[in-house]
């Protein structure tokens, strides 16, 4: 417990990952509260009656539930790498949009009653278009060392490797995967991914 900001989170949605990595980075202290989805705290709903992680509270009462909004604050707090000036803002609301939209429908094709691998198809050639081509003059989506955009996609791109491991890692550009692979073992994400116990509140 702290007198900083709260954040509600859930420590596998791709959302909260990004928050929190941004949060980590700029050193901002801040309460942790994870949230079991199934049963939601008053007070996170309270706070963001629509109910989706992340929500950040922030100490005056304000509340910024929008996880690209909470890592902007965040980065605007204490941003020792210089994500924010290399952030890529038309790249990273390309692959909230058209991105998430086929890896849903790839990872979850009979929820949305589609043809998975039509879905897998176009996300791969995102993938190959959009990324592959940047990593070929560089490290980073952002330059030579990770940046906004890179912590900002990268944890839907996992969860679309995570779909088929085998097909992903004989398909993707040796690129993407290279990359894929330098940030999800980086001690920033480790110390993301931290397991919580779930949160109550007092008495509850």
């Amino acid at each position: 417990m702290n007198d900083g900001p709260i954040l509600y989170s859930f420590r596998r949605c791709p959302y909260a990952m990004r928050a929190r990595m941004a949060l980590l980075v700029s050193g901002t202290s801040y309460e942790h509260r994870e949230v079991v989805l199934r049963d939601k705290p008053a007070a996170m709903l309270a706070a963001s009656p629509k109910g989706t992680v992340p929500v950040l509270v922030l100490t005056g009462g304000a509340v910024i539930d929008e996880s690209v909004d909470i890592m902007r604050w965040a980065l605007a707090q204490g941003d020792p790498e210089d994500w924010l000036a290399r952030g890529d803002a038309a790249l990273v609301a390309e692959f909230d949009g058209a991105f998430k939209h086929h890896l849903d429908r790839y990872k979850y094709a009979g929820r949305h009653g589609v043809d998975p691998l039509e879905h897998r198809s176009a996300g791969l050639a995102m993938l190959a278009e959009r990324l592959d081509v940047r990593l070929a003059e560089q490290d980073y989506l952002d330059g030579a060392r990770r940046g906004f955009g890179d912590v900002a996609i990268f944890p839907f791109v996992r969860q679309f490797a995570g779909v088929d491991p085998a097909w992903f890692g004989g398909h993707a550009p040796r690129r993407v995967r290279d990359w894929l692979a330098g940030l999800v073992e980086s001690d920033l994400f480790a110390r993301a991914m931290t397991k919580a116990a779930p949160w109550a509140a007092a008495g509850a």
